[in-house]
């Protein structure tokens, strides 16, 4: 009678598996086909415990190769995340100070710049100009060219007054980096942040840009021009890759994301402060609209009560979504800018929290 009910009970658990995958699978497909997405990874996160890992269409359409568990996507701006890891990496070792001014750290900053605090960096209430001149485009494709354009430029606003989220944050963030670990960029994450979680197709890609040769990586594509689908160009200069240089698979992702939340790469407080909402000099949450209302450390986040969330997007076709309260995160890595699939994210959730 025992040995008939195990069977039954163990019957049971493999029937409701399936049928959920069937219903993951089923859902991915039709976002598939109607955001025409190109290629796509899923990977889910339950209880820390990686339980579901998909793949989906090409990595590469004109040469009908298909996306497999290998393949690595850019993740683009979800990169900033792996940063303000490496940041709270730095302060937990007793190398960097959050409330310290970022010139007692870097030399040769531009006067009105000395002042500005890590703390002001990480938050992007430093006030640092644009990259971007009035037209959208970049000030230099190189590096050392655009950071001395940069240096020219009058602050967008005095630092701690407002936050303003841009690329010249990281930038700095990269040489703080850099300098205080005496370890290029890719390196220091290899090393604390790649190895520690895993990430061997990660760590084979290397960190870079649309110039690298990235081997088994999905190539990216958008339907922005006429709405034809495209080849996508993306050159980034090399001090700008701590806000977007990183390519990884959804497993490995997922597999980040638990390593972050057991604290095998920071501690439980620093943590916190990681995850801490921006606040305003009026000791208020910084708040935009929508369901990402307000931000952290390289992390978006959604303060509503009953189900918050914790996030990470990335080039308008990655997003990271951590569920906290009921401890379920899911990863979805396309190759198509312009899926946004921070909007249909949730629609995966639902099948795995009640």
């Amino acid at each position: 009678m025992k040995k008939i009910l195990l069977l039954i009970s163990l019957l049971t658990v493999f029937n409701n598996t399936y049928s959920q995958e069937d219903k993951v699978d089923l859902a991915i497909k039709e976002l598939i086909q109607k955001n025409k997405i190109v290629g796509l990874q899923l990977s889910v996160i339950k209880e820390n415990v990686i339980v579901k890992t998909s793949h989906y269409g090409f990595a590469n359409i004109q040469d009908s190769i298909a996306v497999n568990s290998q393949t690595v996507f850019s993740i683009n701006s979800t990169t900033k995340a792996f940063t303000g890891v490496a940041i709270m990496q730095l302060v937990e070792n007793g190398k960097l100070n959050l409330e310290e001014p970022i010139s007692n750290y870097l030399d040769k900053l531009p006067k009105t710049w000395q002042k500005i605090t890590v703390e002001q960096l990480v938050t992007h209430k430093s006030g640092l100009p644009d990259v971007w001149d009035s037209q959208g485009n970049m000030l230099s494709e190189d590096g050392n060219i655009l950071f001395e354009n940069v240096k020219k430029l009058p602050l967008a606003f005095e630092p701690g007054k407002h936050v303003r989220e841009g690329l010249a944050n990281y930038m700095l963030l990269g040489m703080l980096i850099e300098k205080i670990s005496g370890q290029s960029f890719e390196k220091f994450i290899t090393e604390n942040q790649f190895k520690k979680a895993g990430m061997k197709n990660a760590m084979k890609a290397g960190i870079g840009d649309f110039y690298n040769i990235i081997n088994h990586s999905a190539r990216p594509y958008t339907y922005f021009r006429n709405n034809v689908l495209t080849n996508v160009y993306q050159p980034m200069p090399s001090n700008l890759l701590p806000a977007g240089g990183i390519y990884a698979t959804a497993t490995e992702m997922a597999q980040w994301v638990i390593a972050l939340q057991t604290n095998q790469l920071i501690n439980a407080e620093n943590l916190k402060i990681l995850l801490k909402p921006i606040e305003l000099e009026n000791g208020k949450p910084y708040e935009e609209n929508g369901l990402l209302d307000r931000s952290s450390i390289g992390f978006s986040l959604s303060s509503r009560a009953e189900n918050p969330i914790i996030a990470s997007m990335g080039g308008a076709r990655n997003a990271l979504f951590i569920y906290p309260k009921k401890n379920v995160s899911i990863i979805i890595l396309t190759n198509l800018m312009g899926s946004h699939p921070q909007d249909f994210i949730e629609e995966i959730a639902k099948l795995y929290i009640k």
